[in-house]
């Protein structure tokens, strides 16, 4: 066999045996877990695990049993995975170019810093519910109580720009610290809009608040940079990885080819052999 169909059936096999774990975490998480960030999840996590199982299948029993069709199908999936990926990538840079980078420590984040495409999706009800829900699922804001038990502690910690954006009220609005989630008489409250929004109630705090959208962005803009060099880098495989599958698809047609021409061989050969018989006679 082809070192290219060697190479094509056991990659395609790992990421096969891979996509199992994959699909049954997301059933999982459909099943065992009811919330709405979870919920927000599990239908990608299985359908992404699905398609990463049917392709490494195509590819492996392409390659293994040298079957063009399988192969040509394989491949041309394999492309627009590759295309989309692109665009992705393109994506990600663009929408994240705008604004300041995330920072740790208590600072003011707004939200006119950013892209106007993430702003939008900031500003729709339904986007920025399942987003609170993830926030207040993950606990980000009640573990500040127990972190910092001291004013001192607080005002040293390095918080994140989701905390600083949601758990807290904007420091221009004058809040007297009573606690790392409570805060009272502001003395500059019509300082801006978010201002009004604050609530020590543990279940609103700031997430009406336009800094706590702005934190929020500016978090996804640090992990969709992150997550984009590393697409960059899994481009770059599954180029490589495409082009040994060409190869290997070249050679299975090349031994398709061989075999339907041994086999029209063979038929005539025999076919030769029984007129020679015939004719003896």
């Amino acid at each position: 066999m082809a070192l290219s169909l060697i190479i094509t059936g056991v990659v395609n096999l790992i990421t096969f045996l891979l996509s199992i774990p994959l699909v049954g975490a997301g059933i999982w998480l459909a099943t065992k877990l009811n919330t709405e960030c979870v919920r927000f999840l599990e239908w990608p996590i299985i359908a992404i695990g699905v398609v990463i199982l049917l392709i490494s299948l195509a590819g492996f029993i392409g390659a293994c049993w040298r079957v063009p069709w399988l192969l040509y199908i394989y491949l041309v999936v394999m492309f627009f995975i590759i295309l989309l990926l692109l665009v992705f990538i393109i994506f990600a840079f663009v929408v994240t170019k705008d604004g300041p980078a995330a920072e740790s420590g208590r600072r003011s984040y707004s939200l006119n810093d950013y892209s106007p495409w993430l702003k939008q999706q900031m500003r729709s009800s339904s986007n920025w519910a399942k987003i609170t829900s993830c926030i207040k699922d993950a606990n980000v804001c009640v573990k500040m109580n127990d972190e910092y038990k001291t004013e001192a502690a607080f005002y040293s910690a390095d918080l994140s720009s989701v905390q600083s954006g949601c758990c807290i009220p904007p420091a221009i609005c004058g809040y007297a610290i009573a606690g790392p989630t409570t805060w009272n008489n502001p003395s500059n409250k019509d300082a801006e809009a978010d201002c009004s929004k604050w609530s020590n109630d543990l279940g609103v705090l700031c997430y009406a608040c336009d800094a706590c959208r702005a934190g929020v962005v500016a978090n996804i803009k640090r992990e969709w940079r992150n997550v984009a060099i590393l697409c960059v880098v899994v481009l770059v495989v599954l180029i490589i990885v495409y082009i040994i599958g060409c190869c290997a698809f070249r050679n299975a047609q090349t031994e398709d080819l061989f075999k339907r021409y041994e086999e029209q061989y063979r038929s005539r050969s025999w076919r030769r052999r029984n007129w020679f018989r015939s004719s003896a006679y």
